[in-house]
């Protein structure tokens, strides 16, 4: 088949997903190592049956539910193109919001100290040491799989400004910080979207702290006062659903001008507060 030929069969094959189309366009793309333009304007050119096998391939597993990101081995977070394998948490646009909370508390000329709890891909921890450059910002990642991609994508984007460490949220860290932001798991092990989509194939332990949901935001939120400088802000994403868990959280904690952010469809999504005690 030639490439024309072949978009139309995989688009065919994932005509059942909400954007299966724009789907086997990218992943016809990522095979043939070409952009959209080259497709439409090359659809009598042949691929290689090497190519051919792994469309094949991947169009079977698209439509299996594979996650495309896990497909190609990349994902776009804050238009960095971030490497992510199945040890890391597919980065989410909701996310983003977690770092425009971020950014427009530290001026753009800070040399604050600013830490990502749990960083995954390391696509927060990124996007902070790249949009403030003056800043010292670390990571932590407890799983070393998950904790090699972070590496990888923090020498290829960041040329390695960010500071990784292995271990579980705030213990690998020292000293304080003027900022810590957090993307922890917050679902529910009986929650059914576990069951849904994206998350099947996802790493368990960055989607659900067991039973109870609140686990690891609880547990953030109670030590990060050990690390924040006065003044210092948490920030954290949760569940459209733990809005008010989380604030009344921070406040029984001693924060202070707690505050709740909606993501773009009007959902609670990132909570914060300041640390002003000594």
């Amino acid at each position: 088949m030639n490439a024309g030929e072949l978009l139309a069969h995989g688009r065919e094959q994932l005509r059942n997903l909400e954007v299966g189309a724009l789907e086997a366009e990218i992943l016809l793309c990522d095979v043939l190592g070409v952009n959209r333009a080259w497709l439409y304007a090359n659809p009598e050119q042949h691929p290689t049956a090497q190519q051919c096998a792994d469309y094949m391939e991947w169009i079977g597993r698209r439509r299996n539910g594979e996650p495309i990101a896990y497909l190609t081995g990349k994902r776009e977070f804050w238009s960095l193109p971030l490497k992510v394998t199945p040890d890391v948490l597919i980065p989410r646009p909701e996310t983003e919001l977690l770092v425009e909370t971020a950014l427009g508390r530290i001026p753009t000329d800070a040399d604050w100290r600013v830490a990502d709890l749990g960083t995954g891909s390391g696509a927060i921890a990124i996007a902070i040491a790249i949009e403030r450059p003056r800043c010292e910002v670390h990571a932590t990642e407890y799983s070393e799989a998950a904790l090699a991609v972070a590496v990888a994508n923090g020498l290829a984007l960041a040329r390695g400004k960010v500071q990784f460490h292995h271990g579980s949220w705030l213990s690998p860290l020292e000293g304080c910080f003027q900022v810590i932001l957090s993307n922890p798991p917050y679902v529910a092990a009986d929650d059914e979207h576990l069951d849904q989509g994206d998350c099947r194939f996802e790493p368990g332990a960055a989607l659900t702290p067991g039973s109870d949901a609140m686990t690891s935001v609880r547990e953030i939120s109670h030590e990060a006062r050990k690390y924040l400088a006065p003044g210092g802000m948490l920030a954290f994403e949760h569940g459209y659903e733990q809005g008010n868990d989380a604030r009344q959280l921070l406040k029984e904690l001693g924060y202070s001008d707690v505050n709740t952010i909606d993501d773009l469809e009007g959902r609670e999504r990132v909570t914060l507060g300041i640390w002003s005690r000594v």
